[in-house]
C-alpha cells in the first residue's frame, strides 16, 4: 500500500506545482505535425519539450538524467533514466514510462468561457487542449517515481520516452527506438499514461487498441465547375461517385465494413472482460456522450435524442474495441454554406479514417482499401485514394500474476474497488511497437481520458483528482515490479 506520506507528496505536487505547470502547457499550440506543416519553425514542439525538461532536471528523483534527444528532420523528444534504488545485483530490466506533448488542433464547439489554448478550472476539471491527452504523462510519471524516492520505497530502474509525433501516427518514433535502444535495456514492464478510463471510480486498464488505415479518397469529373443547371443530368455529382464508393466498404445502414480483411475474431478473454465492463458500465457507456437532439418531422418527435448504433452495454463495447468502422473526418471540394451557388463542382475529396481491430494487419487492409475504392470507377471518373497512415492495433499479453495482484491492491488502496480490464477504441501506434521489439514485457496501458473528457474534441478536460488517484497508483504498481 502506498503510504500515507507518498500520497500526500503526490497531491501536494498536483495540488501546488503540476496543475499549474499543465496549464502553462495549455496555452503552447504545440500541435502535431500532421496538423502544423511549419512545426520545426514555430517552434512550439521544442518548447514544450524544453519546458518539460527543465521541471524533470529538478525533481527529488535519485540519480535521473534526463535529456531532449533530436534526430535530424524529426519532432524532438524527451528522454529520462532514473536507475534502481534497489540494494544487490543491478537487473538488466527497466520499467519504461510513455507519453507525449504533442496535441491535436483547436476543433470549434468549445463552450463560452473555454478554449483550447486557454487553460480553465471549473469544478475540479482542467479544461484545454493536450492536458489529459496526454501532457500530463511526464509530470504523473516523474511525481510518482519521486515520491517512492522521497519517502525511501525501493523501485526498478525507471525510464521514460515523452514523444511528440504520437497524434500523427508516431511516424518519428520507430527511428527513435533504433537510436535510443541499447539505452533502455530489457523492457519488463511498460506503463503508458496516453489511454482513457470507463469511470472516474476505479483503475481501468487497457487490454486491446485499435489499429488504423486513413487517407484522402478524391474523386473529379470535370477540369472546371460548371452551371449546375446546364450541367446536371449529363455530368455525374462526384459526391454522388464517393456515396457510391463508400457503400463498397461499409453497410450505411448499420455501419458496419463489408470485406472480411477488415473483421477478426473477439478472443474469449476478450469477450468475458466486455461483459465485466459492461456491468460495470451500463448505459454509461453511451450516455457519455453529447446526443444532439432531434427535430419535428420524420427524423423524431421534438426534443428526442439521437439513438446509439446500439444501447446494449457489451455490443457497444465491442464495436468501438473489437469492430472496424469507417468515419468521413475532412472534406475538400465543398464550399462554405454561404459561399454555395448553383455550381456542379469539379471534384471533392473526403478525408477517412477506418478503424480495425487489434489483430488485423494493417498494412494488408490499407491495400484492399485502395483497391476496393479505386476499382472500376463509376462513369470512368478520375478516383484516387491516397494513402496518409497504416498502422496495426495492440492486444495485449497474458497479465503476469504478479502484475494482476499489484493492479487489483493499488485500484483497491486509492479507490476502494476492483480494476477493470477494457479495450479502448483509440490507437497508440508506441505500444504495438514496443510489444513486437520486447515480447516478454508486461504492460500497463491506462489514463485520465473518462466520461465527457472529450479527447481531439471541444472541452477536452482533466479530472485533477482522478489524475492525483492515478498517479499514486502509479507509483504503487512501479514499486510492485519484480526487477
Amino acid at each position: 500500500m502506498l503510504s500515507s506520506t507518498a500520497q500526500q507528496y503526490v497531491d501536494q505536487r498536483w495540488d501546488h506545482v503540476i496543475v499549474s505547470r499543465l496549464s502553462d502547457y495549455i496555452r503552447i499550440p504545440a500541435k502535431s505535425p500532421a496538423f502544423d506543416p511549419n512545426w520545426a519553425a514555430h517552434g512550439y514542439l521544442d518548447r514544450v519539450v524544453r519546458e518539460a525538461l527543465a521541471w524533470a532536471r529538478i525533481q527529488p528523483v535519485r540519480g535521473l538524467q534526463a535529456e531532449i534527444v533530436t534526430l535530424e528532420g524529426r519532432t524532438p523528444c524527451v528522454f529520462f533514466d532514473a536507475p534502481s534504488t534497489r540494494a544487490g545485483p543491478a537487473s538488466d530490466q527497466s520499467l519504461l514510462f510513455y507519453g507525449h506533448l504533442d496535441k491535436q488542433p483547436e476543433m470549434s464547439g468549445w463552450r463560452a468561457g473555454l478554449g483550447p489554448w486557454q487553460p480553465v478550472i471549473q469544478d475540479g476539471r482542467l479544461y484545454g487542449r493536450g492536458a489529459a491527452d496526454d501532457g500530463y504523462a511526464i509530470y504523473a510519471a516523474l511525481t510518482a517515481i519521486a515520491a517512492l524516492d522521497t519517502t525511501g520505497v525501493p523501485r526498478p530502474r525507471c525510464v521514460g520516452l515523452i514523444e511528440t509525433c504520437e497524434e500523427s501516427g508516431s511516424i518519428d518514433l520507430p527511428a527513435y527506438l533504433d537510436h535510443l535502444a541499447p539505452r533502455l535495456g530489457q523492457v519488463g514492464l511498460l506503463i503508458g499514461l496516453d489511454s482513457g478510463c470507463g469511470d472516474y471510480d476505479r483503475l481501468w486498464v487497457t487490454t486491446s487498441l485499435r489499429g488504423l488505415v486513413g487517407g484522402v479518397l478524391s474523386v473529379d469529373v470535370l477540369d472546371e465547375g460548371v452551371h449546375s443547371g446546364n450541367a446536371s443530368g449529363i455530368v455525374p455529382s462526384s459526391f454522388r461517385i464517393l456515396r457510391t464508393l463508400l457503400d463498397r466498404i461499409d453497410d450505411s445502414r448499420t455501419g458496419k465494413l463489408r470485406d472480411a480483411v477488415f473483421q477478426a475474431t473477439v478472443p474469449p478473454d476478450r469477450m468475458e472482460q466486455a461483459r465485466t465492463a459492461g456491468a460495470v458500465l451500463g448505459d454509461r457507456i453511451w450516455q457519455q456522450f453529447a446526443w444532439a437532439r432531434g427535430g419535428d418531422g420524420a427524423g423524431g418527435s421534438d426534443g428526442e435524442l439521437t439513438r446509439p448504433v446500439t444501447t446494449e452495454p457489451v455490443e457497444a463495447i465491442l464495436n468501438r474495441s473489437w469492430k472496424a468502422t469507417l468515419s468521413v473526418i475532412g472534406v475538400a471540394g465543398l464550399p462554405a454554406l454561404k459561399e454555395g451557388g448553383n455550381v456542379l463542382r469539379p471534384g471533392t475529396a473526403l478525408k477517412l479514417s477506418v478503424r480495425l481491430p487489434p489483430t488485423v494487419d494493417a498494412e494488408r487492409a490499407a491495400q484492399r482499401l485502395k483497391q476496393v475504392l479505386e476499382a472500376d470507377p463509376p462513369y470512368g471518373a478520375r478516383v484516387q485514394f491516397d494513402l496518409e497512415n497504416a498502422g496495426s492495433g495492440w492486444n495485449a499479453p497474458a497479465t503476469a500474476p504478479w502484475l494482476k495482484d499489484a493492479l487489483r491492491k493499488a485500484s483497491h488502496d486509492a479507490f476502494g474497488l476492483e480494476p477493470v480490464w477494457m479495450g479502448e477504441g483509440g490507437g497508440i501506434p508506441f505500444i504495438s511497437m514496443l510489444g513486437e521489439r520486447f515480447p516478454r514485457a508486461q504492460f500497463v496501458i491506462t489514463g485520465v481520458l473518462g466520461p465527457q473528457s472529450n479527447a481531439h474534441g471541444p472541452n477536452e478536460f482533466l479530472l485533477i483528482d482522478y489524475a492525483k488517484k492515478l498517479t499514486g497508483v502509479i507509483a504503487q504498481i512501479t514499486a510492485s515490479a519484480p526487477f
